[in-house]
């Protein structure tokens, strides 16, 4: 019966069946963006630090277990970012425009004005050059 049950799980990897399903992109209102995704505490911490750069089309999301109150704060981080919270019913329901980068200790923390699940963060600018706007619809796309 072990045997059995073990090569049962061994087929379901082997076939993707036991998988994760990874989301690639997030799209809001027809705005999508290439997802680079932080779910866990190691990733969630590190997020977009020290990068230099983040091409137009593309993003970080952070995916937490439950919805909360998640503040963020930009110690670390070299380029203004827009910062987008999510309710696990996929609406916008706060948005942080242009964060600044934060160049002395303790950095601010920047917090939502509602409760999220996930959290989106883009270039700076890039949530009123779309067109962004609390309320609006997410799709995930695998």
């Amino acid at each position: 019966m072990k045997r059995i049950f073990l090569i049962i799980i061994f087929i379901l990897i082997l076939t993707g069946c036991a998988q994760k399903q990874q989301i690639s992109r997030v799209c809001i209102d027809g705005n999508c963006f290439e997802a680079e995704i932080a779910d866990s505490k190691e990733e969630r911490e590190q997020g977009l630090m020290h990068r230099e750069s983040l091409d137009l089309d593309k993003g970080m999301l952070f995916i937490y277990k439950t919805e909360d109150i998640y503040p963020f704060w930009m110690k670390n981080t070299l380029i203004p970012l827009d910062m987008i919270w999510i309710s696990e019913d996929l609406k916008v329901v706060s948005i942080f425009q242009n964060a600044e980068p934060c160049e002395k200790d303790p950095c601010p923390t920047i917090k939502p004005l509602k409760r999220a699940k996930y959290i989106l963060e883009v270039n700076g600018g890039v949530v009123v050059e779309k067109g962004i706007e609390t309320g609006d619809v997410v799709r995930f796309e695998y």
